[in-house]
């Protein structure tokens, strides 16, 4: 069954249209990445996706019990966001606020699960360690645990790789991919690594301002969205 479905959308701010005609739907399980040149209208979809902006026409529904609250969120990190003063635990266990409803303390379990999610990250041991003195590759890794304390079926990520050296990204997309096989959370996936892109979803969304391309990974080498890309050199 579809948890996401985008029927006939149009998306954009204060009147100004950035995305047209966008139709797919995201089924359970899928590892979906959203590809297509700087201004695509990428981060837009995202935005639509997670009900932070409405569309313009269509629809975004979700089905199969699925909630907002019930995703998990990755963003593009801001220099602010890079220097905030808190521990790793801290950070983590703040995914854990959606679930928190009326009462006004953190419960064990809520703590038990964030250690569990920074032990998943490998960074058992530094989750008292000061967020802004991590590396980027060890930050992506504490805003992924806490992207997963928010969520036990779909994660969004906004450019989870942008900055990091080759190594801790291939590092990254392995940690992710194993997310969606082993723990079985839905992946969408904003990405301008064609490359990756291609090696670990199972679906491919391209975006040009509208819809060039949505289907099976396996399928979109031989269409023309994938000419356009690989003409213009976007990697």
């Amino acid at each position: 069954m579809a948890l996401i479905t985008c029927d006939d959308v149009t998306l954009g701010y204060d009147g100004e249209t950035v995305l047209t005609d966008i139709n797919f739907k995201i089924e359970s399980g899928d590892y979906l990445c959203v590809v297509g040149e700087n201004g695509a209208g990428k981060s837009t979809l995202i935005k639509g996706l997670l009900k932070l902006i409405n569309p313009m026409r269509g629809s975004i529904s979700m089905s199969d019990g699925l909630r907002v609250s019930e995703i998990g969120y990755l963003p593009q990190q801001t220099a602010i966001q890079r220097n905030f003063p808190a521990s790793i635990f801290e950070v983590v266990l703040s995914g854990t606020l959606n679930g928190m409803g009326l009462r006004p303390f953190y419960s064990k379990k809520q703590k038990r699960e964030a250690l569990d999610k920074i032990n998943l990250m490998g960074l058992a041991g530094l989750e008292k360690r000061c967020y802004q003195e991590l590396s980027g590759g060890q930050q992506q890794r504490v805003l992924l645990a806490r992207a997963l304390c928010a969520t036990s079926r779909m994660i969004l990520l906004d450019e989870p790789a942008a900055g990091l050296d080759p190594i801790v990204t291939a590092d990254l997309y392995e940690l992710i991919n194993q997310i969606n096989q082993k723990m079985k959370i839905t992946v969408v996936m904003v990405s301008h690594d064609i490359n990756a892109a291609l090696k670990y979803s199972s679906h491919i969304l391209h975006l040009s301002h509208t819809q060039l391309y949505f289907g099976k990974t396996l399928d979109y080498m031989g269409s023309d969205a994938a000419l356009i890309l690989s003409e213009r050199g976007t990697r």
